[in-house]
């Protein structure tokens, strides 16, 4: 069994590792077309073809975690397929590789590239994503959301904050925060407006070129309204640059930890976080589909070709892949918009996708 397994395993992995090349060199190439076109809008600020490369290089673990399902799924198809051509596949079967062996062999494999694409989307992707971003807004400008900013709520015992992060410049600093002070009660309190702000190692924000307003109570005799301009001021919060980062760039370039911290502060300050929940789901569910991706393929083994079929059969691996990565961004969409459980959202495209596999292994393996 293990030279068994040795054979499949190599030239499954050799033709997944083949097709994941071939994908990510046109991922590159577009990308890089597309950068070019910044390389000369904004010449001025220094931004160089060199710059252009680093940017696509940092964006390949980000394509690489989501084709990898994918190239699992084409290259899994594309041996299945040849050993059944070859008929070596059949050689197999009468030395002893009975459906279930075979289908125990795959998913082996298969927990191997679950791993392998968890690691990249929780360890590798989010990281090279953020310096990417970081790179661009060094030359291009800060990393925004659009004129109105990032919003965030803070709760604290006596308080209650809105605060509102313009852009997030290359060095990590915030720029052009605005903090509003509200009592239990929802009155305002006080307002903050600095250029910008730093974060300190002690959960605290240390702002600066400060112009700070404080209103009176409710219950005060006086209306009097306290204005001041301050060089620094220190702003106690549990708001990490992780959760300003979430605010400011996609969620689904976050860590699965990074996205699971961001939850519980929304849903701490009463904010809605089904966007994230679903996002959080999905970097949950989306290694494992590389399991279902190699049941899927298994059956392949058990067709019959005639000379020249493999390419229909690995044609349709690359629909099928293709059709589960609209799936599941479909499916995410229409969770966010329908307020669906967030990990029923998630897990749907695979449920799918399973059930399809287990119907074909059924048929074409057991019955046939």
């Amino acid at each position: 069994m293990k030279t068994l397994r040795r054979l499949i395993y190599g030239e499954v992995l050799y033709a997944v590792a083949f097709v994941t090349l071939g994908f990510l060199s046109l991922f590159f190439f577009f990308d890089f077309v597309e950068e070019i076109q910044a390389v000369g809008r904004y010449s001025e600020a220094g931004y160089r073809l060199v710059h252009a490369l680093t940017f696509v290089a940092l964006m390949i673990p980000s394509h690489l975690y989501e084709l990898l399902p994918i190239a699992v799924l084409i290259g899994t198809i594309f041996v299945m397929a040849r050993l059944a051509q070859s008929s070596e596949f059949t050689i197999l079967r009468t030395s002893g590789l009975g459906p279930w062996r075979a289908l125990k062999a795959l998913l082996l494999l298969g927990l191997g590239f679950v791993v392998l694409t968890f690691a990249i989307g929780d360890y590798i992707s989010p990281p090279a994503d953020r310096a990417g971003q970081l790179l661009k807004a060094r030359y291009q400008g800060s990393i925004t959301v659009g004129q109105t900013g990032a919003w965030l709520k803070e709760q604290q015992t006596n308080a209650q904050y809105a605060v509102n992060v313009s852009a997030m410049a290359p060095d990590g600093s915030m720029r052009g925060v605005r903090v509003f002070e509200f009592d239990n009660q929802g009155f305002l309190m006080s307002t903050l407006q600095a250029e910008s702000a730093q974060f300190g190692a002690d959960d605290a924000w240390n702002l600066s070129r400060v112009s700070r307003t404080e209103f009176p109570p409710r219950d005060a005799d006086t209306a009097r309204i306290d204005r001041a301009q301050l060089d620094s001021f220190r702003w106690p919060n549990q708001i990490s640059a992780e959760m300003v980062a979430a605010a400011l760039l996609k969620p689904e370039r976050m860590s699965t930890i990074d996205l699971f911290q961001y939850i519980q502060h929304l849903r701490a300050n009463s904010q809605v976080a089904q966007r994230y929940e679903i996002e959080f789901w999905k970097k949950v569910f989306y290694p494992l589909s590389c399991l279902v991706m190699v049941v899927l393929a298994l059956p392949f083994a058990y067709l019959h070709f005639r000379s020249g079929g493999i390419a229909t059969y690995v044609f349709g691996g690359v629909m099928a892949g293709i059709s589960f990565f609209l799936l599941n961004n479909v499916f995410g969409y229409m969770g966010n918009l329908q307020n669906w459980q967030p990990w029923l959202t998630a897990a749907l495209p695979g449920m799918i996708y399973l059930v399809l596999s287990l119907t074909a292994f059924g048929w074409l393996v057991l019955r046939r």
